[in-house]
């Protein structure tokens, strides 16, 4: 599976959002780290963590009896993945009626549309 087309499980997110943060990092380090969020046992950080490894998601560095992990993809990859799967999935791959739905259904606080009207105007301006 390319970078580009990552399929991430909530659970991964959780994992990788703690390693983005605090690489390198063992898996006891994660599982503390997510215990107030998740009520997950070290067993099941650890076989996740692996599975990721596999995966190609994370990397591991073994030092003696000690594992620790990596990621192997940026937060801006991920993000891209998963955003570009949804707008595939449920608006057939066009960026206006997915902008549309948001604009529409979501609470948008003023600083936030101004935010979008800069970066369209920036793109714009960037493609002259």
């Amino acid at each position: 599976m390319s970078k580009n087309e990552l399929e991430l499980f909530e659970s991964e997110w959780a994992i990788l959002q703690v390693v983005w943060e605090r690489q390198p990092c063992s898996a006891p380090e994660v599982q503390e780290t997510l215990l107030s969020k998740k009520k997950w046992a070290y067993t099941t950080v650890k076989t996740i963590m692996d599975r990721m490894v596999k995966k190609g998601l994370l990397n591991v560095e073994k030092i003696r009896n000690l594992n620790l992990y990596r990621s192997a993809v940026t937060q801006k990859q991920a993000r891209k993945s998963e955003i570009t799967r949804t707008i595939k999935r449920a608006f057939e791959g066009a960026i206006s009626p997915m902008m549309q739905f948001l604009v529409e259904n979501e609470n948008i606080t003023d600083a936030e549309i101004d935010t979008l009207e800069k970066l369209i105007r920036d793109k714009k301006k960037s493609r002259k």
